[in-house]
């Protein structure tokens, strides 16, 4: 089936699309991408597009990297599958090793998954039971933050704090408490307080989660789960000290800090994980999406010795997997796309061009649509406002008509690939492969200049 027409066909009566508007396509055709090539992706007409959001925060190493689809060809040759239940094979074994090469502190146990949502998942199932068979049974309860997206497995989903999301799947898995996130450009409407620095604003936020603690008893809450930079509502940076508070606060109450970095591991801060960015040492690091550059399904739980201390000896069992996880033709992927980043020094070039996509995006600003511009490594949002001085947003009316009527389509066809997103306030999007540079970036500078301006007429 290669032929346009039998594909749109096909697509229109037999594929069910994620979070997906179908009845946006009734009338219009699905669009169709059929090939990638480095940072670029072109669809089935031939069409070019900048790959602006890197797949799903997924393809670091650019597309069409034949070296990541020749390992993938050859460990399906030699072992296309085999389970890590109570065996294993040499490239789980190998990749785990390599992988706490590059954690902080005693992170050196890799439970494998297939994606973020099941690394999540894991990680909560794993702080209910840690604590069980250490003698506190009742800590059971996770906090995470307003916006937070985590994931769609029923337990991921009740961590997740986006109530739109979640309404028609209730009742979700109790025990899961929300508190404010980090976004400085609303701290004022968020706290209350006016005139709030970003090292001010950090320290509320992480006494937020203490306060919450307090509030549903210490003996009953397992973990706080965090985003080094939250990608719901528009890529939200920690403020200086957050991260150091709420460690201590994690510490005294003896609860888990789970750093969930599906999105920001592997490359998209310019670190392998977050804590070298941000000082910080978690209890345990959820990751998937960029492990492998999407070249194969790949997910990891990776959690510190203490947490693997009551399974290491006796009869204990975390009575939990999956029938895929850590495959091995995924974990040579995810080998092999590492020895690209150290071949090719991806951290370095991340780190080393981060402040020109930041000021490349910041020529935005004189544009009266962009109150902020904000982000960490290749991972930025530009939110959009009514009102640059008032910072005031649009309403649900207007977001609809601006998002999902003009600005998705208008992106794309202007040959940007991103995220217009309003699950928090309205942002676009970016999340580039960091094989990218100024050519790139200013592309992605010169397409939303020309399609904001054309928003900013209509509105």
């Amino acid at each position: 089936m290669t032929h346009p027409e039998d594909l749109q066909r096909a697509a229109h009566d037999n594929l069910w699309m994620h979070f997906t508007r179908h009845g946006a396509y009734e009338h219009a055709e699905v669009p169709m991408i059929v090939r990638g090539e480095g940072a670029y992706i072109y669809d089935v007409n031939g069409k070019r597009y900048l790959d602006g959001l890197a797949g799903l925060f997924v393809v670091q190493a650019g597309h069409g990297r034949s070296e990541l689809a020749e390992a993938a060809a050859k460990q399906a040759q030699e072992l296309a599958f085999f389970p890590l239940w109570s065996y294993a094979h040499p490239k789980a074994v190998e990749l785990a090793a390599r992988l706490v090469e590059h954690t902080p502190g005693d992170l050196n146990r890799v439970f494998f998954t297939t994606g973020g949502g099941e690394a999540v998942e894991t990680a909560w199932k794993l702080a209910k039971q840690y604590f069980k068979l250490t003698g506190k049974p009742l800590k059971h309860k996770v906090i995470s933050r307003q916006i937070a997206y985590h994931g769609t497995p029923q337990g991921a989903l009740s961590i997740t704090g986006i109530p739109l999301f979640k309404q028609m799947f209730e009742p979700l898995v109790p025990g899961s408490v929300r508190v404010p996130n980090t976004n400085h450009y609303r701290a004022d409407e968020i706290t209350g307080v006016p005139g709030m620095t970003p090292e001010q604003y950090g320290i509320w936020a992480a006494e937020r989660v203490a306060r919450a603690i307090e509030m549903e008893g210490p003996d009953t809450v397992a973990a706080v789960f965090v985003e080094p930079v939250q990608n719901a509502g528009g890529c939200f940076p920690p403020p200086p000290g957050y991260f150091k508070r709420l460690r201590e606060i994690c510490d005294e109450y003896d609860v888990l800090l789970v750093s969930d970095e599906v999105i920001c591991a592997y490359g998209r801060l310019g670190t392998m994980f977050a804590g070298e960015k941000f000082d910080y040492v978690p209890d345990i690091i959820t990751s998937a999406k960029g492990l492998t550059s999407g070249y194969s399904p790949l997910g990891a739980m990776i959690c510190s010795d203490r947490l693997f201390e009551p399974f290491k000896s006796g009869t204990e069992m975390f009575a939990h997997g999956y029938t895929f996880g850590g495959h091995p033709v995924s974990a040579a992927v995810a080998l092999a796309n590492l020895d690209l980043f150290e071949r090719e020094d991806l951290l370095g070039h991340v780190t080393r061009n981060e402040g020109a996509f930041r000021a490349t995006l910041e020529r935005l600003y004189d544009l009266p649509i962009v109150g902020d511009v904000r982000g960490s490594g290749f991972f930025w949002g530009v939110e959009l406002v009514k009102d640059k001085n008032t910072k005031e947003t649009f309403t649900a009316d207007e977001s609809e008509r601006l998002i999902r009527g003009f600005l998705s389509k208008a992106l794309f066809e202007a040959g940007l690939y991103c995220r217009a997103d309003d699950r928090g306030d309205p942002v676009v999007q970016l999340a580039p492969p960091l094989i990218c540079g100024q050519k790139e970036f200013d592309e992605i500078e010169s397409i939303l200049r020309g399609v904001l301006t054309e928003a900013w007429a209509l509105l």
